[in-house]
């Protein structure tokens, strides 16, 4: 039978820190409540969460990667919405920030999660912010905390 790594949705040790976009902020506070909310539910102290607000979708890699390089944070979520105007801008700004925020996780070997919605509508944006789509700030959050439970069940196997 092989040995099987399951993620786990325990309190970690360490701290967690939350990068928001301010842009679209009636969308990006209720992805920060949910994520506050899942971690705190799972047992974290709120003073074990950090937040730090950007201004918009953009500047979130940049600040993941500061965060990552500081060594304070077992994972780090990029919360932020991007709503389609009348231009493409939406579209560069998305594969923008997509590719960022992976390789902050990437090349800081935290977990980094992508809670940018990435919407046509505000409609749409407003269901996925905690409507009948659910949560993607609680989403991000949960995942956060089953890959920091899987990093370090890794890390014990390669120090065995």
């Amino acid at each position: 039978m092989p040995r099987e790594i399951k993620g786990e949705c325990v309190t970690p040790a360490g701290s967690i820190g939350i990068v928001v976009s301010r842009y679209n902020d009636s969308i990006t506070n209720k992805l920060l409540a949910g994520a506050v909310e899942r971690l705190t539910s799972a047992g974290m102290d709120e003073n074990a969460i950090d937040v730090v607000w950007v201004p918009g979708g953009f500047e979130l890699p940049l600040t993941a990667q500061q965060m990552a390089e500081s060594g304070n944070y077992e994972a780090i979520l990029c919360l932020g919405a991007i709503i389609r105007g009348e231009t493409t801008h939406d579209k560069h700004i998305n594969r923008a920030v997509s590719l960022g925020i992976t390789e902050v996780g990437l090349s800081s070997s935290l977990p980094v999660l992508f809670g940018l919605l990435t919407c046509d509508t505000l409609e749409q944006a407003i269901q996925r912010a905690g409507g009948n789509v659910g949560n993607k700030g609680s989403e991000c959050a949960e995942a956060a905390l089953e890959m920091i439970s899987v990093l370090n069940q890794i890390q014990q196997l390669r120090e065995n």
